[in-house]
């Protein structure tokens, strides 16, 4: 059975708990929880990390690309996937914070 959405959202608060508070400094527009998928081509987006003047920095996740991606998995394979995904935006976050770009580099890096 799918993992509903305040399911989804419960599991990224726990992941979220387990972050030092430090790594979410600056992270002024928090966590959001989309319920749309996002595909990019070939892609599916699960989250991103958005930079904006306006709206500050924060991290997107979209449940319907975790859905797309892993449909009826059991639970701890969602809880694995949004751990992942939280600790690789955060990654981007940090990298901001610490004026490097590595991870973005690589995923381009990744591309065909």
């Amino acid at each position: 059975m799918t993992v509903k959405i305040g399911v989804f959202r419960k599991a990224v608060e726990r992941v979220l708990r387990t972050v030092p508070p430090d790594l979410l400094g600056n992270l002024n527009g928090g966590f959001v929880v989309l319920p749309e998928e996002k595909p990019d081509g070939e892609y599916v987006i699960m989250g991103e990390y958005i930079e904006d003047p306006a709206l500050g920095n924060m991290v997107v996740l979209y449940y319907g690309s975790f859905v797309d991606q892993l449909g009826e998995a059991p639970e701890e394979e969602w809880v694995e996937e949004i751990e992942e995904t939280v600790f690789h935006e955060l990654r981007h976050h940090v990298e901001l914070m610490a004026g490097v770009d590595d991870l973005s580099e690589e995923e381009r890096a990744e591309l065909p």
